[in-house]
């Protein structure tokens, strides 16, 4: 059973793309698109203070006639942010996603954001442990 950990050395580079709550919204747009990412976190400071994503955008500008050049990031963020550990099963992170709904979530150490991992982060892992196991079993069968 992989681990987040194996998710994110997998991955690689893992930098932790942040704006802050006062940011406007098309600065957090241009740092997605800029970075090909679709979410970024928002810090307070030192403290996360929630997560910002495309379906944010989509959900609570767009739909809202909001305007993303004068409206501030805290105002259309989700503040709940759902993390996991490097420790935690990938099948545990994809079971949160589909119970919560989420497309991303942070992982931390301790108090350290660490990474953050997508849907399709999780599905790419779970697929490649799916396909191991079947080779691995189709080996097992073509010995005997």
């Amino acid at each position: 059973m992989s681990k987040v950990a194996q998710l994110l050395q997998n991955k690689g580079n893992q930098n932790i793309w942040k704006v802050r709550p006062d940011d406007e919204v098309i600065t957090a747009l241009k740092l997605m698109a800029e970075k090909n990412i679709g979410a970024v976190l928002v810090f307070d400071g030192d403290k996360l203070a929630g997560i910002f994503s495309e379906r944010d955008y989509a959900r609570r500008v767009i739909l809202q006639g909001k305007s993303p050049e004068h409206t501030p990031v805290k105002e259309i963020m989700s503040p709940k942010v759902l993390c996991v550990k490097p420790t935690q099963a990938i099948e545990e992170c994809m079971a949160l996603m589909r119970h919560h709904k989420l497309r991303h979530l942070p992982v931390t150490e301790g108090d350290k954001i660490v990474g953050i991992i997508s849907v399709s982060d999780v599905m790419k892992a779970l697929m490649a442990e799916h396909k191991f196991i079947i080779e691995q079993l189709e080996h097992y069968i073509q010995g005997y």
